[in-house]
């Protein structure tokens, strides 16, 4: 197993800075020195050097090399990564999940044995026969013609390696169209395309055919968050965007993203992210001339990718 991650790490560290895409279908290579607070899509993230921490609502989530988690829903979370040396990044394979991939690697077992009570946020020690998948599949990268072909055999290995272990619950409610955590996903879908305007929860539960007892409860349980959180932080994370990339100031980007005092924005910008977003934004700009806005450094564009 100790070769196999060794393998990995090498061919992981020919990506650039943060999410790199390997060519083969919904698998990212990630390679990073600083925090990724973004959207998380749905995804098994594999870590392989370093550590990871996700704050995701009011939990702190720590994930260590050779373990793995999966992220069921879209995701707005702050991560912060670090290294056990200098020298030595971040290292880690992402590949997004898609029900319908997942479905079809379901064995009859599996389709009537989901709990609707799994429990989502947690590492898993990945087992050499998870680790060896992965390596196959990553030894294609340099192979396409073979890829066409073994890619996705070895992403449903993967899959079915993972519902074999202690996460294997989360994927196959992620599967099932009839599950509580669909209704959950269709009110994320609605809720990310409407962030900045203000809604009631109970019209959305009703929306997707949940009373609002039980909506809250599934929410919370898919997501960590309520759904006024969820919206929250959907629209912290925006701001934390435009202020590095627009030249708008503060109080108008906060405006933008939904909220109608700019003291109360810059508020909680400020217990999200430490501090003020004036102060924040700054830590991350080159000084005034020093380069065009094309150029600002690699640890602020790993901020926030796919807003």
């Amino acid at each position: 197993m100790n070769d196999a991650m060794d393998e990995l790490r090498r061919i992981v560290m020919r990506a650039g800075d943060a999410w790199t895409a390997t060519g083969l279908p919904r698998v990212s290579m990630v390679r990073a020195e600083a925090c990724s607070d973004q959207v998380y899509e749905p995804m098994l993230h594999l870590v392989l050097q370093g550590t990871k921490s996700l704050s995701v609502g009011d939990r702190v989530l720590g994930f260590e090399e050779a373990t793995y988690f999966v992220v069921p829903v879209d995701l707005p979370a702050i991560g912060q990564v670090s290294s056990d040396r200098p020298g030595r990044p971040y290292l880690a394979l992402s590949l997004a999940l898609d029900p319908a991939t997942i479905a079809a690697v379901l064995t009859d077992a599996d389709r009537t044995s989901a709990d609707r009570n799994a429990a989502s946020f947690k590492a898993s020690k990945a087992t050499p026969e998870l680790i060896d998948a992965w390596l196959r599949l990553m030894r294609l990268i340099d192979q396409p013609d073979e890829a066409q072909v073994l890619a996705p055999l070895i992403e449903r290995e993967i899959l079915f390696r993972v519902l074999q272990g202690p996460q294997g619950d989360v994927l196959r409610e992620m599967a099932r169209a009839d599950s509580r955590w669909a209704q959950v996903r269709r009110a994320i879908d609605w809720i990310r395309v409407h962030f900045a305007e203000p809604f009631r929860v109970e019209p959305l539960a009703t929306t997707v055919g949940m009373s609002v007892a039980t909506f809250y409860r599934h929410f919370r349980a898919v997501t960590a968050m309520t759904p006024i959180q969820y919206q929250k932080r959907l629209r912290l994370l925006k701001a934390r965007r435009l202020l590095l990339f627009e030249p708008r100031d503060a109080a108008a980007i906060a405006f933008s993203v939904g909220y109608e005092s700019p003291s109360q924005f810059s508020r909680e910008y400020a217990r999200m992210f430490g501090m003020p977003p004036v102060r924040d934004v700054a830590r991350f700009k080159p000084p005034p001339g020093s380069v065009n806005s094309d150029q600002l450094p690699p640890r602020a564009l790993e901020h926030l990718r796919g807003m």
